[in-house]
């Protein structure tokens, strides 16, 4: 039987094996900034730590889904879609949809992610669906800080057509946001307390509506550039909704 209890209870054991290694291996004498899988998605059970959200939990009828593909890989897709439900137009910016991973609660509280020690974050990732959507894509952070709504994005680009790749966010070029607005008064990133990362597709300001897809292998921490090396473009206006919480 798995519920909420056993699976906190099964964090808190990995959390304790996790001290108890990094005791052993003397991290704070000699800290670890090899690259760090944060999420992978090469397993359906990895599936499950994903929330998903799109309008359509508010009045829109953009659709989202994340599924296991059997080769070792999740399918984030759907319809973007920029219409609304019958009585709320006007009223509601439409076309969003995204993923991120789940709170993840121990008996001694949350798991957070420390990013202090690397330096971008690496998605192994393909771009699918019809070609006009995937200039669409961001990567959202949420950290610890005081305001639970601030998300740090950046756009999520491509470099090449449909085939699987590698891409390199540097970590320092992520902007904070908040309702979906560019925070005037920037501060720095809380890197060692990440409490979800995730991605999403914002269709409402571009005017972008259609067949969506994205495959998606893993994220990691690295300090290395990779093959492909990323954009030095961000986030240049601010987008028009970030991801559901």
């Amino acid at each position: 039987m798995s519920g909420p209890w056993t699976r906190a209870i099964n964090r808190t054991a990995q959390v304790l094996r996790d001290n108890t290694a990094r005791i052993i291996r003397m991290e704070g004498v000699n800290p670890d900034i090899a690259p760090r899988t944060l999420f992978s998605f090469r397993t359906a059970q990895d599936i499950q730590q994903y929330a998903l959200g799109s309008d359509s939990d508010l009045g829109g009828n953009s659709t989202v889904h994340l599924d296991h593909h059997p080769d070792g890989y999740a399918r984030f897709w759907g319809d973007m879609r920029l219409d609304v439900k019958a009585g709320l137009e006007g009223k509601l910016r439409p076309g969003y949809a995204g993923f991120r991973n789940k709170s993840r609660p121990t008996l001694f509280g949350q798991i957070y992610d420390d990013l202090s020690l690397h330096k971008y974050l690496a998605l192994r990732v393909r771009a699918a669906g019809e070609p006009h959507t995937r200039n669409s894509y961001f990567v959202n952070i949420q950290t610890d800080g005081p305001v639970q709504t601030d998300l740090w994005q950046h756009r999520l680009y491509f470099q090449t057509d449909g085939e699987w790749e590698d891409v390199a966010i540097p970590l320092s070029d992520f902007v904070m946001t908040n309702q979906g607005d560019l925070v005037q008064n920037q501060v720095k990133m809380m890197r060692e307390k990440v409490r979800t990362i995730g991605i999403s597709i914002l269709g409402g300001k571009s005017r972008t509506q259609g067949k969506y897809e994205l495959g998606i292998e893993s994220i990691r921490a690295v300090n290395e550039e990779l093959e492909l090396k990323p954009t030095g473009e961000h986030l240049s206006e601010p987008p028009e909704k970030p991801l559901v919480q």
